[in-house]
C-alpha cells in the first residue's frame, strides 16, 4: 500500500470514527482532516507529495507532484448590470462570489458553469480589456442552440469549423472574447 493509499485509508477511518459518534463530515473534510494529521497544509498537497515516488535518497521529488488543477481567467469589465446580463443572464454562468473593499469600490465577481470559473473585475489592474479566453468543451451543438433561444439582443455567435474543431464565439460588452471550442474527432 502506497503512502497516498495509506493516508485515504485513514481519511476512511476518521470519517467512520466521527460517524459512530453522530458526526457526519463529507469524504472531502475527512481527507483534509487526514492532511492535517500528516502535517500538510491541505490534502492536494499531501495527495501531490505522498503521490510522489522517492528518489535515490528516499525522498520525494518536489517536481514531480508539481500539478495545475484549474484556471481561472480574469476578464476586466466596466460596468457590473451590463457584465451581469451577458455573463448571467446569455451565457447561462451563476455568481459564485463577489468582492468589494467596501461599498462604492470596484467589484470582483466569481462566475462558473459545469467546471469553467472565471472571475470578473473592475479592478483597473487585474486585467486589460480585449482579452482572449479559449475554453475547450463538449456539447457545443447543445450550448449554441441554449443561446439563440436566449435571443440576445447583442449577439447570436454561429458555429465555426476549424481543422482543430467547432467553435463558437462570443464578444462580451467590454471587448473580450471568449471562444468555446469541441475537439475535432
Amino acid at each position: 500500500m502506497t503512502n497516498h493509499d495509506q493516508a485515504k485509508s485513514m481519511a476512511r477511518s476518521i470519517r467512520a470514527a466521527l460517524a459512530r459518534d453522530k458526526i457526519d463530515i463529507s469524504h472531502s473534510r475527512a481527507l483534509e482532516l487526514a492532511a492535517a494529521a500528516l502535517g500538510y497544509a491541505d490534502w492536494n498537497t499531501a495527495s501531490a507529495l505522498l503521490e510522489s515516488p522517492p528518489d535515490s535518497s528516499g525522498k520525494s521529488n518536489a517536481t514531480d507532484c508539481i500539478r495545475f488543477e484549474n484556471c481561472s481567467p480574469v476578464l476586466r469589465i466596466f460596468d457590473e448590470a451590463k457584465a451581469r446580463e451577458f455573463y448571467i443572464g446569455f451565457l447561462g454562468f451563476q455568481e459564485v462570489f463577489q468582492h468589494r473593499f467596501e461599498p462604492g469600490l470596484p467589484l470582483y465577481l466569481g462566475i462558473a458553469r459545469t467546471g469553467l470559473q472565471l472571475h470578473l473585475s473592475e479592478h483597473h489592474g487585474d486585467a486589460s480589456p480585449g482579452s482572449t479566453v479559449f475554453v475547450p468543451m463538449t456539447g457545443i451543438q447543445a450550448y449554441h442552440q441554449e443561446l439563440l433561444d436566449r435571443h440576445y439582443s447583442y449577439g447570436r455567435p454561429g458555429l465555426q469549423k476549424q481543422e482543430w474543431g467547432t467553435q463558437l464565439e462570443v464578444h462580451d460588452p467590454f471587448g473580450n472574447r471568449i471562444r468555446f471550442c469541441e475537439k475535432a474527432g
